[in-house]
């Protein structure tokens, strides 16, 4: 275990990330949002205030090449030119990168030196495991390109999932030079009470900063994020409606709104602004309708023992539909907790997005 650090009594307002360029629409449309449509929208965004635009990585550069016709890396570029104050993140699956399978070190390397050319700045890293093996590679590559390196601590609960586990776990990211810590929790299921303890452990054994990116489905993110921000998270992850809440991120709006009165407030936002950008992306979402489903924006409570990712929510009912299964969404559901435990409690990610026919670039 890391040696224990001396934190400073002052805490600044908290910080949002806004999601809803990545993980709000992969939670809640499957991924679908094309790059004109992102750019209706990044200059606004770019004016709000955020203290980052999540827009690259996890299942987009997948669902550029599989179902948009689209090339990733020109997205990056053209959504970083269209909204370049804002810090961009992306998503980082460590050595699969954003795959399904490993790579070999000098392939992570220049996928991470091409990724940091082409417009981001923060690399959110994780492996599903929380391997350390899996996240060296990955963390050495963004520091020696000049980014930001924030390390994520993959969040279930299990008969052998800890705070303990999970701080000695965030301790191998500081040591392996993790600029920053997260809490990434897929499957919405971080209750105030661990997210708490949680902060406050990781802050004191590592010295970093901490934030959480969790998901609504269970209605758990938003007091969640409250109790982490009591306990001094730097910064919590969230999105814009209708690309917000259910298995997204909760809203800004609405963040905002539960934060009333409270000394970590940000005071800086334009609700006005947010308003406008809420107005363009409701166009955004009624064309992807086809991708969308009220199961998807909805609270649903069984996700605490379920644990399912959002973004693997909304893909996986997606298929299902393509397959003319829908009907058989809970029978397929509740075969999940058992497939986990029989593959010793590992935390869920997201599976790759299936199409019977690609299409082609």
């Amino acid at each position: 275990m890391c040696k224990m650090f001396r934190m400073s009594s002052t805490v600044p307002p908290i910080r949002f990330i806004n999601t809803a360029l990545r993980d709000g629409h992969q939670s809640l449309a499957a991924t679908r949002m094309s790059t004109p449509q992102m750019l209706s929208v990044a200059p606004l965004l770019d004016q709000a205030g955020f203290a980052g635009l999540e827009t690259w990585g996890g299942a987009t550069i997948d669902a550029c090449l599989r179902f948009l016709g689209e090339n990733p890396f020109e997205r990056m570029r053209s959504v970083k030119q269209a909204a370049p104050k804002t810090p961009h993140l992306m998503l980082l699956r460590g050595q699969n990168i954003v795959q399904y399978t490993s790579f070999p070190d000098d392939v992570v390397q220049a996928f991470v030196r091409c990724s940091a050319l082409a417009g981001c700045d923060i690399f959110r890293i994780f492996d599903a495991l929380n391997d350390p093996a899996n996240l060296r590679t990955a963390i050495q590559a963004v520091i020696a390109s000049g980014k930001h390196a924030r390390g994520e601590i993959c969040y279930t609960t299990s008969p052998v999932h800890t705070v303990d586990h999970f701080v000695h776990f965030g301790c191998d990211l500081a040591e392996m030079g993790c600029h920053s810590l997260a809490i990434k929790d897929m499957s919405g299921i971080l209750v105030p009470g661990v997210a708490s303890t949680l902060v406050r452990a990781l802050r004191e054994k590592t010295g970093l900063d901490v934030g959480i990116h969790s998901h609504d489905t269970a209605g758990m993110a938003l007091p969640s994020y409250l109790a982490g921000i009591d306990a001094g998270a730097y910064a919590v992850e969230t999105s814009i409606s209708p690309f917000a809440n259910g298995t997204a991120q909760p809203d800004t709006l609405r963040m905002l709104a539960a934060l009333e009165g409270h000394p970590r407030c940000p005071d800086h936002f334009d609700l006005e602004l947010l308003a406008e950008i809420r107005t363009k992306l409701e166009v955004v979402y009624e064309e992807l309708k086809m991708f969308t489903s009220p199961n998807n924006e909805r609270t649903d409570p069984d996700i605490l023992s379920l644990q399912i990712p959002g973004g693997m929510l909304s893909n996986f009912r997606n298929q299902l539909k393509e397959l003319n299964m829908a009907d058989k969404d809970q029978e397929v559901m509740k075969e999940i907790p058992r497939v986990r435990e029989a593959l010793g409690w590992i935390p869920w990610s997201l599976p790759p997005p299936k199409s019977s026919a690609p299409k082609p670039c």
